[in-house]
């Protein structure tokens, strides 16, 4: 559209130049034409008053050279009454041309070599009449017109080029907001749910634009009742089954002992399951925008309340630092405790009894860190335990832990360690950008190198 509204204006005013320029150079040139044979006629005619009193040769020359006009003018004078016939400077016209001009008694112009010349017929006293003729040179005739036709050219260019320049903003104008809504379209479509169009342009893309963002807030919020679904799946059926495994571990032996702790097992692989088939339908989600966050000590907090309960149970020590102040970060309240309940979820799963473990968070001037240690045997290949987080994790495991600490991470600019902690155990480190930029690399004792963008977690 944008290129088809600038080859329509550029033909146009092409048109437009080309009918006005040229008819309007043409008469440039006939005005120098006329200009410089109305100064030939002036020049003839200083000459007029000195022919009606004398023919003299001396008397007429001296007024030929007081004209100025000598080198130009000659005077045909003819023999009359016996007097031999006159003839004054250089003659270029043909004596035919003269004596026609001396019978039809009217001036007239002829063509001679490098110009034209003016015969300017002269009645004198006698009865007989004078001829005389002034030298136009072709230089004369053409003064000033290609000056004038190269500004009649530039005029012309600088009106198509402006013209052009005009329908190219106009087309902007009007393609740039159905680029942008193509490409939000696209972006919607691959998953990106912060695609929106700016509300501007032409009446009609405007229109288009409110449409689409509409239809893009319903489907953003369609697909967050689907993620809050996952994520009461998540915490309301992993969490009581995690106590209903570890209750069902005490029962001691026996077949209604054996029974339950199968059917516990049959239990959590069915709701990994949905878990698992709910996390692979689900969109990529947009970032948390401005003003979107929480108070990560606060979240904390209350985690911690339900999980020490548990630990009490089992015999495990507990600690918590970096809680006692807001601790303000850009992410979900729901998508922290989701992240927190995955990793003390898999520290009862894959610790003993009685194991110890912390949560501490760090709060720095670029960044919040919050790390899940444990005094559990660790974890052999880190590495392996983050790839998996891409879904193919074995029994037991939807590979969802991990990979919700990871996207939580990331959706800051941020990213999760896996190291060894000071209690002997596993250290799960994630860092939580506060600006968007790219974290600090600092060592930590035991973390293994930052994963590349993209990589999987466990």
């Amino acid at each position: 559209m944008r290129w088809a509204l600038v080859r329509v204006c550029l033909a146009v005013t092409t048109m437009v130049v080309v009918a006005f320029a040229v008819p309007l150079g043409l008469v440039i040139k006939e005005m120098a034409r006329d200009r410089a044979f109305s100064n030939a006629e002036r020049e003839a005619a200083a000459i007029v008053p000195a022919l009606s009193i004398t023919t003299d040769r001396d008397q007429l020359e001296r007024v030929v050279a007081s004209a100025g006009s000598d080198a130009g003018m000659a005077v045909h004078i003819p023999e009359v009454d016996g007097q031999r016939a006159v003839d004054l400077g250089r003659q270029r016209a043909a004596d035919g041309d003269i004596t026609t001009v001396r019978k039809l008694g009217r001036a007239s112009t002829a063509e001679v070599p490098g110009g034209s010349t003016l015969l300017q017929p002269v009645a004198l006293s006698s009865g007989a009449m004078a001829v005389v003729e002034v030298y136009v040179p072709e230089s004369e005739v053409s003064n000033g017109v290609g000056t004038a036709w190269a500004v009649l050219a530039a005029v012309g260019v600088a009106l198509v080029v402006g013209s052009v320049a005009v329908a190219d903003r106009l087309g902007v104008r009007m393609v740039q907001p159905a680029q942008r809504l193509v490409e939000s379209a696209h972006e919607l479509g691959e998953g990106k749910l912060g695609a929106r169009v700016p509300e501007e342009g032409p009446t009609e893309l405007r229109l288009a634009a409110v449409a689409f963002n509409s239809m893009a807030d319903q489907v953003v919020q369609l697909l967050a009742n689907e993620r809050e679904l996952a994520a009461d799946l998540s915490h309301r059926l992993r969490t009581p089954l995690t106590v209903l495994r570890l209750n069902a571990a005490s029962l001691g032996d026996g077949p209604a002992a054996e029974q339950t702790r199968t059917a516990v097992a049959q239990l959590e692989r069915e709701v990994d399951t949905i878990i698992r088939t709910a996390r692979e339908a689900k969109p990529q989600t947009a970032a948390a925008g401005p003003g979107a966050g929480c108070d990560a000590g606060e979240v904390v907090r209350e985690r911690m309340a339900f999980w020490s309960a548990l630990a009490e149970d089992e015999g495990r020590k507990v600690r918590v630092a970096g809680v006692d102040r807001p601790v303000r970060i850009p992410v979900a309240r729901a998508d922290l405790a989701a992240a927190l309940d995955a990793l003390l979820g898999n520290v009862f799963r894959h610790t003993p009894e009685g194991t110890a473990f912390a949560v501490d968070v760090h709060n720095g001037e670029d960044a919040v860190i919050v790390l899940v240690s444990d005094a559990g045997p660790g974890i052999r290949d880190p590495e392996a335990a983050m790839a998996r987080g891409r879904g193919s994790g074995s029994d037991g495991s939807t590979g969802l832990g991990l990979d919700i600490v990871r996207r939580l991470a990331e959706s800051t600019g941020g990213d999760v360690r896996i190291g060894s902690s000071v209690l002997g155990g596993t250290e799960v480190r994630i860092w939580i950008q506060l600006d968007g930029r790219e974290p600090v690399r600092r060592g930590h004792r035991g973390s293994v190198r930052r994963r590349r963008r993209g990589a999987g977690v466990h």
